[in-house]
């Protein structure tokens, strides 16, 4: 698995130039160039929802070998996986989500299958058991979690050891240079029970992309155009330091970003959204960049661990 993945949230997004299929079959095929191997979707994803699968599996034919998909379930599909009485986490409802995400991916398999969000309406152990029935049906490779707080992750694996089935690889958390808040619990408990951790958001919503200012007005069609509030409130202080930090070096900010998350212990790959094929190179080469101990102890004192 590419230490960055390509987050699919886009193909099949209104307004983007992935939102047709030749728009996604640019980018995944940039993806591909670049040495990315990870493509993460979620069934909810796209505009109707279930669009991004549709789009990746088209965009993947004939080169399905070459890309592992994590795909997700769990949120409301607004009835496209049929009617799942409120109870997404239920064996009933994991088997069908799976077998559409399947029809709309265009495959025989998925690589990592992934509990979107928490279901507090079923027991935790009733998804694991049947996410471990889909493997071992040759369905699903491996199974993750999103989202779960640090003692639920916890709880999830010593469920599956318990139970002597398989046990969530991966779990996918808000973690960026602006959002440190998984350091407390969820990369101790991924270290403790080796699962890998998969940032989204590595940038942030943008705002450590470097083209946004305070009080400037955000490009058009960008991703903050439209969401004001979210500029007000950023704290740009320490965006201003970790630019000037970036330029000190000689890299971008989208660099400095994700080349920091690659570098930290116990995460597997950053998932990083993308609409163009020049967005998907950089933030594959952003690898590339390797902090030292120097550079991480400064970043440290720009946005302290463990914080908002």
């Amino acid at each position: 698995m590419s230490a960055v993945g390509l987050g699919c949230n886009n193909l099949g997004r209104p307004g983007t130039a992935a939102e047709s299929l030749g728009g996604s079959r640019e980018l995944v095929t940039a993806a591909l160039g670049a040495g990315i191997t990870l493509f993460d979707v979620a069934d909810v994803y796209g505009a109707p929802r279930g669009r991004s699968e549709e789009l990746l599996g088209h965009a993947l034919a004939g080169r399905r070998d070459q890309a592992v998909i994590a795909t997700k379930f769990g949120v409301d599909m607004h009835g496209a996986n049929g009617p799942d009485f409120g109870a997404r986490g239920s064996r009933r409802y994991v088997r069908k989500a799976a077998e559409q995400s399947l029809r709309r991916l265009g495959t025989d398999w998925i690589d990592l299958y992934q509990l979107h969000r928490p279901d507090p309406g079923t027991p935790l152990a009733e998804t694991l058991a049947a996410l471990d029935e889909l493997v071992r049906a040759g369905m699903v490779r491996y199974t993750g979690v999103c989202n779960l707080p640090g003692w639920q992750l916890a709880d999830a694996v010593w469920t599956a050891r318990t139970e002597r089935i398989g046990q969530p690889v991966a779990a996918q958390y808000h973690y960026s240079l602006l959002e440190r808040e998984v350091e407390r619990e969820i990369l101790p408990a991924g270290n403790r029970f080796d699962v890998s951790v998969l940032p989204y958001f590595p940038l942030a919503n943008g705002l450590l992309t470097g083209k946004y200012s305070q009080g400037g007005a955000p490009p058009e069609g960008s991703r903050l155009a439209g969401r004001p509030r979210l500029l007000a409130d950023a704290p740009w202080a320490r965006i201003e330091k970790l630019r000037a930090f970036a330029e000190e070096r000689g890299i971008s900010m989208a660099t400095l970003s994700i080349g920091w998350l690659t570098a930290r212990p116990v995460v597997g790959s950053v998932i990083a959204g993308a609409t163009t094929a020049e967005q998907v190179e950089e933030n594959a080469a952003a690898a590339a960049w390797h902090p030292t101990a120097e550079d991480l102890a400064a970043i440290d004192e720009i946005c302290p661990p463990g914080r908002r």
